[in-house]
């Protein structure tokens, strides 16, 4: 029997690493005065993303790292780090680092990298594997962990795998957080993701385009958590949306589409096939995420779907962000 968290519902917001990026702005300031203000707004997670050469960014670690100096309480994470583009120790060694810098405040979002030609390239570029990516995520995750759990009594300072073998793991740095942080799995909901997340990961976050979908597949990963033996509660039900926030519901989808054709390269019409969108005011936004709410989402993560997405952020607040939390 598949059994839904009852607890209240958090907002988080995304920093527009990419945004900034695609308007030519590689700044910190204004990320860290978007921080500041997402933090003193009331959203409970601050998250960035993650490229290289597909859609380039400043490194989403470096940036939690300044944002934790500069906020004190909101969580931080990653939607998505893409842990293929570095190395299994050199990311376990950077992750325990910025867990000590945020106060254990970390949460990562982790993806096998988007199947579309750019990223392909980008894998290529730092003499990483495409091919058999996901079956690599998940062993870099269990390199971490087996990492993170070293020096414990009992526990071993040597990992094999299929493609990493690593000794003396109990010499890197431990997490401030016992165990390192929680490892969310960002995904669809193709049978083998929905598994590898019931099994592995302490979350789901996926991008799904219907409520309903959602629904059938968190249904479908507490079947499989509970076969795979893990309690209820163990994977904590995320989701991943773009909203553009406007009264007019005209412009905010025109904003929306200017937004998504500089971002990806594709059309609106062509990426909503496969990720979440939602437009208009933020009313019809909150009205648009309670039909996730309802299928089982109890952490959102929310990407303005603006090249300038300050401005939104408190209409969001005052409006959006009370009316999901007040949800079940």
């Amino acid at each position: 029997m598949v059994t839904f968290d009852e607890s209240p519902v958090q907002l988080g917001v995304l920093l527009p690493t990419r945004e900034q990026a695609i308007v030519g702005n590689f700044a910190a300031s204004p990320l860290l005065d978007f921080a500041r203000q997402a933090e003193q707004l009331g959203f409970d997670s601050l998250w960035t993303g993650d490229s290289l050469t597909a859609r380039p960014r400043l490194d989403p670690l470096v940036v939690l790292s300044a944002a934790g100096s500069v906020t004190r309480s909101i969580t931080l994470g990653t939607a998505a780090l893409t842990p293929a583009l570095r190395h299994p120790l050199i990311g376990a060694n950077m992750i325990a680092s910025l867990d000590h810098v945020c106060g254990a405040r970390l949460v990562l979002g982790l993806g096998s990298g988007f199947p579309v030609p750019e990223t392909e390239e980008e894998f290529a570029a730092v003499g990483a594997s495409f091919a058999g990516r996901a079956g690599r995520l998940d062993e870099i995750t269990a390199v971490w962990r087996t990492a993170w759990a070293s020096g414990e009594p009992g526990a071993p300072s040597e990992f094999t795998g299929r493609h990493w073998q690593v000794r003396n793991l109990d010499r890197l740095p431990r997490p401030l957080r016992p165990g390192g942080p929680p490892l969310w799995l960002a995904g669809s909901d193709t049978p083998r993701v929905l598994a590898r997340a019931a099994r592995h990961y302490d979350g789901w976050l996926p991008f799904l385009p219907s409520a309903e979908a959602y629904g059938r597949a968190w249904r479908r990963l507490g079947e499989l958590r509970a076969e795979a033996g893990r309690p209820a509660g163990a994977v904590q039900a995320a989701f991943y949306a773009t909203i553009t926030v406007n009264q007019n519901e005209k412009e905010a989808k025109r904003e929306l589409e200017h937004y998504i054709e500089h971002y990806y390269g594709r059309s609106l019409e062509t990426m909503s096939a496969i990720q979440a969108y939602g437009w208009g005011s933020s009313e019809r936004c909150a009205q648009w995420l309670a039909g996730y709410v309802r299928e089982g989402v109890r952490h959102i993560v929310i990407r303005v779907g603006s090249l300038d997405p300050e401005p939104q952020l408190k209409e969001i607040a005052e409006v959006l962000l009370p009316a999901v939390r007040a949800l079940r």
